[in-house]
């Protein structure tokens, strides 16, 4: 099965239920569904900081597993971490690797050639 979540709660919602949960589970292999993207909204943005350590591990995992990175962009754009490209869309600022910016039909775009079964939100 193949999942996505979408980060869009606050609090500790990406510290604990990915740092603490998610994260391990993909890294040991035993998560039981193949994550095919994650999408943040608000504060949940900040966790694909470059330098954040959890970042950090979560964009190593993605680029050695083809998984998606994405925020939302007026998300990321309100807190520094996207900015305008000039064509109408925005680019990543200060993030980890790999991530992308976009809104949700650029993540129903992103993930069209390997849809998720099921999409989670937390």
């Amino acid at each position: 099965m193949k999942v996505a979540y979408i980060f869009s709660t606050g609090g500790h919602n990406v510290s604990y239920k990915l740092g603490k949960m998610i994260l391990p589970q993909l890294e040991e292999g035993r998560h039981g569904a193949e994550v095919v993207g994650m999408f943040f909204f608000d504060d949940n943005t900040y966790a694909l900081r470059k330098g954040d350590p959890l970042g950090e591990r979560l964009g190593r995992f993605a680029r050695e597993h083809g998984m998606l990175l994405m925020l939302c962009d007026q998300c990321a754009t309100e807190r520094g971490l996207a900015e305008p490209d000039g064509e109408g869309g925005y680019r990543a600022v200060d993030v980890v690797e790999g991530v992308r910016v976009g809104c949700f039909p650029d993540l129903y775009a992103a993930l069209a050639g390997n849809p998720p079964d099921q999409v989670i939100t937390l």
